[in-house]
């Protein structure tokens, strides 16, 4: 089983699919398979940057897109259902035990409420789903009818994401319309996420640095 079959996999997309459609429904931003897909690159992406092996790169591109399945199910312990239907299809496959376990223990400790890095492949899931801030990432609605987290999205007209690996350091650069949400709320939305991000980079021996409006804030 490879990422590219993964991302054609039709239990995989009904389930992301229905998920997103739930969290929709509830007001939350999108966790579409456009999303996960993102996750899975930008986490690939860190490890290659670190020097980890193609085996490891390929496995965190398979926990990245399977991550946000157990929206399915409930929005709350949805890393945890997420773990349990990944068990499920994965199971189906030809992946040997000892991967699908690595994959299936990122996808069960992505979430900041009950989760955390325990080692490279989910330290990477973590960082690459908790930086994906983005405007586009708010459902289509009215302004007035945001809530503070669709605020919070809205007002990020940019982010980027810097792999230093000769200075070990990991960087979250984000433009942030304070009109729209301001420093502070932005962090009582984020700040465990930003904190996940730290302890995550420590697991890849590395630093975590955040800067909003050219401001270092981490």
């Amino acid at each position: 089983m490879t990422y590219k079959e993964i991302k054609k996999n039709e239990e995989v997309l009904a389930y992301l699919k229905k998920g997103n459609d739930n969290l929709g429904t509830m007001g939350f931003t999108d966790h579409s398979d456009a999303h996960c897909a993102m996750v899975a690159e930008r986490a690939a992406m860190i490890l290659k940057k670190f020097g980890y092996s193609d085996h490891d790169i390929e496995l965190v591109k398979i926990a990245g897109f399977m991550h946000d399945m157990g929206n399915a199910i409930n929005r709350h312990a949805h890393a945890e259902y997420g773990a349990l239907l990944a068990s499920q299809i994965l199971e189906k496959t030809d992946l040997p035990i000892t991967d699908r376990a690595i994959i299936v223990s990122a996808i069960g400790n992505h979430d900041e409420s009950t989760g955390g890095a325990v080692d490279p492949i989910s330290a990477a899931l973590i960082i690459a789903d908790k930086t994906d801030v983005r405007r586009n990432r708010v459902r289509q609605k009215e302004m007035a009818s945001f809530d503070i987290h669709d605020r919070v999205n809205y007002a990020v007209t940019e982010a980027k994401l810097k792999v230093n690996e000769e200075k070990k350091v990991i960087t979250l650069n984000l433009k942030i319309d304070e009109n729209i949400c301001s420093m502070l709320e932005y962090f009582e939305i984020f700040l465990q996420r930003m904190l996940m991000c730290r302890r995550a980079c420590e697991m890849l021996g590395a630093k975590f640095k955040m800067t909003a409006n050219g401001s270092k804030i981490v």
